[in-house]
């Protein structure tokens, strides 16, 4: 029979307490009947060990007949309050024909602490990859952003203009540029990873698109109204919603790879992948990043001298061409996602080594 024990057990956003009779996702309460309720606490106080059929037949349904329909039915049930899979559990693991194993990470706390306690550390979590992606965004900028400032330093410039004042112009726009869209894409990402569950690509490929999308409207509806009033017109085509929204999803994807992927050097490598991929298929459809929006700013303010004319004659083109944008969007793109991923990956890694010393032996 079961006992109820004066403790209260915590595993991933979920804590139960056996007095109460009460299992809770981030403090709601999730609902269960009696008999799966029993079921659930008895794996969770077994965590790790396998819990045989006969004793849940003994311990949950206290020696009533019962099919094996009835404990698989329970089973079911309690995945689909987990939000836990067959194929891919995170909680309930089946051991045919013998029984289950419950093999999340299991916390005992004393009652009486507040159970709102991980959703506080769930929101820390949140910050800490979010700002750590913001930093890996920077990064990418500054590397791109010398690229780039060299490049256009190396043109012809107006009397008076200096190479140095150029490289340094091109420079901060592009790591503000890349800090702003590191933070849209690495907030959304840890933002959707903290809903659902990060192990899904699903989650993290939405959570990266829809924080570029974001960034990237509110990025492009400011820089508009910025030319406008300095200049009375803005160029037409800029980088914005469209183009956060994949090359956000690029970096969703490559954030998930990379965080099944053992080694820091081989996950920025398969987000890096991503990224690019994601980077070329924007000037394809028509869009563009960093230095197509650098080449439309040259060729809408001529005055400007700004130039990424060399670029495009490393692929014998005239100018900034297709090709030139076709390379610099996957280069951008494959860059920035491996920053912001490999940032990210840092940051997780880091967080998970301290639950681990934080964990009860």
């Amino acid at each position: 029979m079961l006992k109820s024990a004066s403790t209260i057990y915590r595993f991933d956003r979920f804590s139960l307490d056996p007095d109460d009779r009460r299992l809770r996702r981030d403090g709601e309460a999730v609902e269960l009947n009696g008999r799966y309720f029993d079921a659930l606490e008895l794996l969770v106080r077994n965590s790790g060990t396998l819990v045989s059929k006969d004793r849940f037949l003994d311990e949950v349904w206290r020696g009533i007949p019962v099919t094996d329909e009835a404990l698989t039915q329970s089973i079911k049930a309690l995945r689909q309050a987990l939000g836990d899979e067959v194929a891919r559990p995170r909680f309930i693991q089946t051991v045919p024909k013998h029984g289950y194993r419950f093999i999340a990470d299991v916390q005992e706390a004393a009652p009486g602490l507040p159970i709102a306690s991980h959703a506080h550390s769930a929101l820390r979590e949140t910050l800490l990859l979010g700002a750590a992606g913001t930093v890996g965004g920077g990064i990418a900028g500054f590397i791109g952003g010398l690229i780039y400032g060299f490049a256009g330093a190396s043109q012809p410039l107006q009397p008076g203009m200096g190479a140095v004042s150029v490289l340094l112009v091109i420079l901060c726009l592009s790591i503000g540029v890349a800090l702003i869209g590191g933070a849209g894409v690495s907030f959304g990402i840890a933002v959707a990873g903290a809903i659902g569950d990060r192990r899904d690509w699903r989650w993290v490929v939405i959570g990266g698109a829809s924080g570029g999308l974001i960034v990237g409207a509110v990025v492009k509806l400011l820089g508009i109204d910025a030319f406008n009033l300095l200049f009375g017109h803005s160029p037409v085509g800029m980088t914005g919603a469209f183009e956060g929204l994949i090359i956000g999803a690029g970096v969703g994807l490559g954030t998930w790879l990379s965080s099944h992927t053992a080694g820091l050097r081989r996950s920025m490598i398969y987000a890096g992948l991503a990224g690019a991929a994601a980077g070329m298929l924007i000037p394809v459809i028509g869009g563009r990043l960093m230095a197509g929006s650098l080449d439309l700013l040259s060729r809408t303010f001529p005055d400007s001298r700004l130039r990424l004319d060399q670029i495009g004659d490393l692929f014998g083109e005239q100018g900034f061409g297709p090709v030139a944008g076709l390379v610099t969007g996957g280069l951008e793109g494959g860059l920035f996602s491996a920053c912001v991923a490999g940032a990210m990956v840092l940051a997780r890694r880091s967080l998970d080594s301290v639950s681990q010393r934080n964990e009860p032996r």
